[in-house]
């Protein structure tokens, strides 16, 4: 175990947590303060990535497919939810998993009609490519490093925004009683709305800044869905901030997991013994670490004020 992939990996495990915060924050909002179940979530990520991919095609400029596919997945995103997810609010939340499951089925046989099967890929601008040395003998891309600083600063906007601001003020109020923030004259369906639209565009630039790295597929949402809705799990169901410190403690679990499990197995197994359990027990350690916190605080790290 290297002194040089540690650092590489403990830098992967942030990038993949402030990934998964972009994608959970919106998920956190959504089932905070409308207590509602998205299972779609995962595919408004997928579409900020086709998306871009798309403008990238159409303008030949990776900022400008950057702001057409923002807006787009925000367009998208208050368009879903006026037409479809409107309608299944106070509703039971079996009727909202089987609703935005058939929505994902629906969005995934879109994609393969509109793209292909075929996956596609996103080029690096150009500006951005290359690594740089963060210090003797350690390399790291600079792209992995935008992911990295554009998630942290998105993460500080939110919680100017949602601790600082008269909007953060009711989206607080409205996942802790939505009925008193009615009764006050707030307009709470807008409300809903903005939140529901703010939530698919993070989750749309979540798969536009990851498109240069992985592959543009049907699907790619699926499987980190997963992961989102672990983070909200442990972080506390409504909370920005533990979303934040969820997402973080995912990524780095998960990263430096499936690399050094192996090597630690080794110090109380046989080689050939921890090959074998090593793996299987890297893919387990999220779902321990989220047994273990609802275990010991059953509302999540950091629960909203009022759950």
């Amino acid at each position: 175990m290297s002194t040089t992939l540690l650092v590489v990996q403990v830098l992967n495990g942030l990038q993949l947590g402030v990934l998964l915060f972009l994608i959970a924050a919106g998920l956190t909002l959504v089932f905070g303060v409308m207590d509602f179940i998205n299972l779609a979530h995962g595919v408004q990520y997928m579409l900020g990535a086709y998306l871009a991919v798309a403008f990238y095609g159409l303008t030949d400029s990776f900022v400008l497919a950057l702001v057409l596919a923002l807006a787009a997945a925000l367009a998208f995103g208050l368009l879903l939810e006026a037409a479809v997810f409107r309608h299944l609010y106070g509703r039971d939340h079996l009727d909202h998993v089987i609703a935005t499951f058939g929505i994902i089925l629906f969005l995934n046989a879109a994609v393969k009609y509109v793209w292909g099967a075929a996956p596609l890929s996103l080029p690096v601008p150009e500006a951005l490519t290359g690594s740089v040395a963060l210090a003797p003998g350690i390399l790291y891309p600079v792209w992995r490093l935008v992911i990295i600083g554009s998630g942290l600063a998105v993460a500080a906007l939110l919680w100017v925004l949602v601790s600082r601001t008269r909007m953060g003020m009711l989206v607080r109020a409205g996942a802790t009683n939505p009925e008193m923030v009615s009764a006050l004259g707030v307009d709470i369906r807008r409300l809903f709305t903005l939140v529901f639209g703010f939530g698919a565009m993070l989750a749309g630039f979540a798969g536009i800044m990851i498109a240069p790295i992985l592959s543009v597929e049907p699907g790619m949402g699926d499987t980190i869905l997963i992961l989102a809705f672990v983070v909200i799990v442990i972080g506390g169901i409504g909370s920005i901030r533990g979303a934040f410190v969820a997402a973080l403690l995912i990524g780095l679990v998960d990263t430096l997991g499936r690399s050094f499990a192996v090597d630690v197995l080794r110090l109380f197994m046989s080689s050939s013994t921890a090959r074998t359990v090593g793996p299987a027990l890297a893919s387990m350690l999220i779902y321990l670490l989220m047994a273990v916190v609802l275990y010991v605080r059953p509302t999540g790290l950091f629960p909203a004020k009022g759950r």
